[in-house]
């Protein structure tokens, strides 16, 4: 079974699904993720699913277990690149994916994370004001 590669960028982790995705490869991957997680003491996720053409609905919940795996150890998560198809196919399947914040690339995802770090440490984002980030 391929692992889905996970990478650290400063204090986020970047996951980049380049394979079509299995029942089993998502559980994986969720697994991983919480001990990538709790061994850098990460502060946010971006997965990035520009390449994913299909997801039912095991997958999608899957997504959203994985932003509150992350919750609970502290990290925020950004789905990044959700193709239109993908997106109407989980609206037509009825599933949302919770507190999980989208964006249309991976620059916007990072953006994001980086306003919701600045939020929570009470500091500047990108353009001096606490939790936004430079549009």
């Amino acid at each position: 079974m391929e692992r889905i590669p996970i990478l650290k960028i400063g204090d986020v982790l970047l996951v980049s699904i380049q394979v079509d995705l299995e029942d089993h490869s998502v559980l994986a991957l969720q697994e991983d993720l919480a001990e990538k997680i709790s061994a850098t003491g990460a502060s946010g996720v971006v997965i990035d699913i520009s390449a994913v053409e299909i997801v039912d609905s095991f997958i999608g919940r899957m997504f959203a277990t994985i932003a509150s795996l992350s919750r609970l150890f502290d990290a925020d998560t950004v789905v990044v690149g959700m193709r239109p198809a993908v997106a109407i196919t989980l609206v037509e399947l009825g599933l949302t994916l919770g507190d999980v914040r989208t964006a249309l690339n991976l620059e916007r995802g990072m953006e994001i994370l980086e306003g919701l770090t600045a939020t929570r440490r009470g500091t500047p984002g990108a353009n001096g004001v606490p939790g936004l980030a430079r549009r």
